[in-house]
């Protein structure tokens, strides 16, 4: 289960990394399609995630992955919020938001290699 989470969980990286352009190479926000899936295999890694933790018990790594990944889940939130309204994304919320979910991602690859 934890690789079938970090399988989503990269999916939903490029997804990000695509977001992340349009947001600074275009100066405008992702298309909505595009943040939507990013959104949903994120959100569907994570509830994989939290299933194998609870299946299977989870070592260090893991349950900081799990726990860093529920803080950029909130910052996608956040960030989601403002796209609905129309505003354009705060940068300083999208790299934040962005660095804890790779910290996070690695510390799944971490957990899962160990």
């Amino acid at each position: 289960m934890y690789i079938a989470a970090a399988v989503l969980f990269a999916i939903a990286a490029l997804g990000g990394l695509t977001m992340a352009w349009f947001h600074f190479s275009r100066d405008r926000n992702p298309p909505n399609a595009l943040a939507a899936l990013h959104g949903l295999f994120a959100a569907v890694g994570l509830l994989v995630l939290i299933w194998a933790v609870f299946q299977s018990g989870a070592n260090t790594s893991q349950g900081w992955a799990l726990a860093l990944f529920v803080v950029a889940a909130l910052g996608g939130f956040y960030l989601l919020s403002h796209d609905l309204r129309g505003r354009r994304l705060p940068s300083p919320v999208l790299v934040i938001h962005a660095l804890v979910a790779v910290i996070a991602f690695v510390l799944l690859l971490v957990g899962i290699a160990g």
